[in-house]
């Protein structure tokens, strides 16, 4: 039997992609296409794509012309996979002539013709009418957006609202942002989507404003403090057909999403523990994030982090939670919970004025994962078994400031009609505004 391989992006699969998998398929008798992951495509500097890998795959899947479909994570991958499939014919458009030539060492190289007048490229710049968003608050995480979202496309960043309009405006003329709005109402009018970068409190009424005037929301984690409230925002945004994101960055970077498909398939076994950890050292008791009157606390401040894994590996299904918390002027600086499971027990520690070591440790009945601190921006793991000699370590880049991350899942649900993304769903967000409200009504909760 003859084995093809052949690699792309197939960003908004077109006919042109049909025609190339169909001369490749035409090469041999099996056909194995490479599609390139997330993470792989932003390192080539492909921060332009449209539909994430899993709707790639699909795409790929839906033509019925792949024997095998397996993603393509690193340079240096197609010599492997020759190798490894025992490839005959490696092929790729003629647009690369040339360029895979060092492969004729391991197997045949073919180059085949692209269909003229058709491409990925200018699909997009015929769709790319761009979004126009609004940032809502000035603060510190505010001020990291403009230059995250400068590096995804069809994006316009409109303008910015505070309620201290001197520091909204220093904001739109340090990032040549088009105007700062006088109100929020008058911001939500004038764009297509709004990013919410406000105290936690003003999550829900402006979240759901916005969503009401069929405005699109990425809005900062925690989303809310409130199950209902977080029902509520989700039943809104699918009634008028628009994307509610929660800006959890962790959610959307390329180290976590591997991480959790890895464990997902089992490479360390059943999992039966998950520790995660986050602390900092904040002195300054006027911060925002220590008042008391604005839900401050290292659990609302930090608490959505360690309960991302948790819930993206056990489900939210949460059978029993206990929370201690060591209190200072009316604000946990410290805390630490435990949550059962039918088959796992799950931890998490959290400090704003105690120190701890930030790592995040997965058990399971064949090994563990490691991922060291601060694991909630890693671009590195392990996983670990009992015979050293089978541990693996993984390496990802992580861009920026990570909020690109989100901004490009936010971007591409919102070009692509889906209105939840798979790396952080809805009901996993409703779960952690479910975990917030126990701890605000201090169920199961003792004080240390």
């Amino acid at each position: 039997m003859k084995k093809v391989i052949t690699y792309g992006t197939y960003d908004l699969l077109h006919q042109g992609h049909i025609n190339l998998l169909r001369r490749a398929k035409a090469l041999g008798d099996y056909l194995i296409v490479g599609v390139t992951n997330d993470n792989f495509d932003r390192e080539r500097g492909k921060l332009n794509v449209k539909n994430n890998v899993l709707e790639r795959v699909e795409a790929v899947k839906a033509t019925g012309l792949a024997d095998k479909i397996i993603i393509e994570d690193y340079v240096g991958q197609k010599i492997d996979d020759i190798q490894k499939y025992d490839i005959d014919i490696f092929t790729v458009g003629s647009d690369w002539v040339g360029k895979f030539d060092y492969l004729n060492e391991f197997c045949q190289v073919v180059y085949l013709p692209r269909t003229e007048g058709i491409s990925s490229t200018m699909l997009r710049e015929e769709q790319d009418d761009e979004v126009r968003l609004g940032i809502v608050g000035a603060g510190r995480i505010a001020r990291r957006f403009p230059k995250e979202a400068s590096v995804v496309s069809a994006l316009k960043l409109a303008g910015v609202f505070d309620i201290d309009q001197p520091k909204a405006q220093r904001l739109a003329d340090t990032q040549q942002m088009e105007r700062s709005y006088d109100s929020f109402e008058q911001l939500v009018d004038d764009v297509d989507a709004v990013y919410i970068a406000t105290p936690h409190l003003c999550h829900y009424e402006q979240a759901l404003y916005a969503l009401e005037h069929k405005k699109h929301v990425l809005c900062e984690t925690p989303l809310v403090l409130k199950g209902q409230q977080a029902r509520e925002l989700f039943r809104v945004a699918e009634a008028n057909n628009v994307v509610l994101l929660e800006a959890n960055k962790t959610a959307f970077c390329p180290a976590f999403n591997h991480l959790t498909t890895m464990i997902k398939s089992g490479l360390i076994g059943e999992v039966v523990d998950i520790e995660a950890s986050e602390s900092k050292v904040w002195g300054d008791p006027t911060l925002r994030e220590l008042d008391p009157k604005q839900a401050g606390g290292s659990f609302y401040e930090l608490g959505s982090y360690p309960l991302l894994p948790i819930f993206k590996l056990m489900g939210t299904d949460v059978q029993n939670l206990n929370i201690y918390a060591r209190m200072e002027n009316g604000v946990d600086i410290y805390s630490k919970g435990v949550m059962r499971f039918e088959k796992a027990v799950c931890s998490f520690k959290l400090g704003l004025g105690v120190k701890t070591e930030g790592n995040l440790v997965i058990s399971g009945t064949k090994g563990y994962a490691y991922v060291p601190a601060p694991w909630w921006k890693t671009d590195y793991f392990e996983l670990r078994y009992e015979d050293q000699n089978k541990n693996k370590k993984f390496f990802y880049s992580w861009d920026g400031e990570g909020l690109r991350y989100e901004i490009q899942e936010f971007i591409s649900c919102i070009y692509n009609k889906r209105l939840s993304s798979a790396k952080l769903r809805p009901k996993e967000s409703i779960a952690m505004a479910e975990i917030m409200e126990q701890f605000g009504k201090r169920t199961n909760f003792m004080e240390i």
